[in-house]
């Protein structure tokens, strides 16, 4: 897809407006139909999936080859919980190519940074020396909040914020640290499933920050230890890169989804809910109802000459999921394996009680 095309798509989706009803996407060229093919039905689907639910409901999913959007809510600002890690990463990555910081530097806890709502490192002593390295996969796999409230406060709230907003993300902000004792936290941690969307269709196209970073962030999405939303209902075996986000009556679930040569990015958001496993089933039916509309979707694009996905013209989907792993080279004391860094070493070495 030439630049001019997907920015064109990416401005007509900015065109969304918030509602407490189903609003979708009106991608250029196509005259009266809102999506094409299959995807015109799963907006009826989700529209129909949400029009008499209880609680508040954004969805937002993207064809990566072509553009094509299909959603309900997509640009509602609806708290972020984890899913605001995502933001979180793509700033650290962002100061490391400006030579800023580097994987192999320590932050030292302090009790500040300690939050015991998700994760291990809140029970590391206070000056506990934790690489960069380590703290990103925490944060993203283990979705552990004192490591994020660590690299928030390397990075600055206010840098994640200014890159957020340069990025043409129009709903996401970190007013606070990560503090999930506090009711706050719903109001301080703030994104809309568009915005993901914006973030997760650069990363998949190797256009964040660098080919290199984007690359690198994929691999530690697809290492997500808590896999129990969005992937749960797919085949066994899908490759799935994606963070997961909860709060007392908030469940979210974003990634990309690389299904065969038609991979898609996926943003569920749900808050307000009477309980979180109201929260699971709906996540769960929505990922199947968007991977089986994508599968005919992939058909129907081939069937209209429509482009694959390709990153530089030559990257297949199949490819791309194959190659999601770190650069060795790079995430140092783990020679010879691409797998994400052994997070259990803390304990062997004193730095978890």
């Amino acid at each position: 897809m030439n630049i001019f095309r997907r920015i064109t798509h990416m401005l007509v989706a900015t065109l969304f407006i918030a509602s407490p009803t189903p609003v979708f996407a009106q991608p250029l060229g196509l005259g009266a139909t809102a999506v094409p093919g299959p995807l015109a039905d799963l907006q009826r689907r989700l529209a129909l999936e949400t029009l008499h639910s209880s609680w508040s409901i954004g969805i937002d999913v993207e064809d990566l080859a072509t553009g094509f959007e299909s959603g309900v809510n997509v640009n509602e600002s609806m708290p972020a919980a984890s899913t605001i890690k995502i933001p979180v990463m793509v700033e650290v990555f962002r100061q490391m190519e400006l030579g800023l910081v580097s994987l192999h530097h320590d932050l030292h806890v302090q009790e500040r940074d300690k939050d015991y709502g998700s994760g291990d490192l809140c029970y590391a002593a206070v000056n506990t020396p934790i690489s960069i390295e380590r703290l990103l996969w925490a944060m993203i796999t283990d979705s552990d909040n004192t490591a994020t409230n660590m690299l928030i406060r390397m990075v600055g709230r206010s840098h994640i914020n200014g890159t957020m907003h340069r990025l043409g993300l129009r709903h996401t902000q970190v007013k606070d640290y990560i503090r999930t004792a506090s009711g706050g936290i719903r109001y301080a941690l703030r994104t809309s499933p568009h915005d993901m969307i914006r973030l997760l269709d650069a990363m998949a196209h190797h256009s964040l920050i660098d080919q290199w970073a984007s690359g690198e962030m994929l691999a530690i999405l697809t290492g997500q230890h808590h896999n129990g939303l969005l992937p749960q209902s797919l085949p066994i075996g899908t490759q799935v890169a994606h963070k997961t986000g909860t709060l007392r009556d908030t469940l979210n679930d974003v990634g990309i989804v690389y299904l065969a040569d038609e991979p898609y990015a996926i943003a569920v958001m749900t808050t307000n809910l009477p309980d979180l496993e109201s929260g699971r089933t709906f996540i769960r039916q929505v990922s199947r109802l968007a991977y089986d509309s994508f599968k005919r979707f992939g058909q129907w694009r081939i069937s209209n000459r429509l482009p694959a996905f390709a990153i530089d013209g030559a990257t297949t989907a199949a490819a791309a999921a194959q190659s999601l792993t770190p650069d060795v080279a790079m995430w140092s004391g783990h020679p010879g394996n691409a797998a994400a860094p052994d997070v259990g070493v803390w304990k062997n070495r004193n730095l978890v009680p």
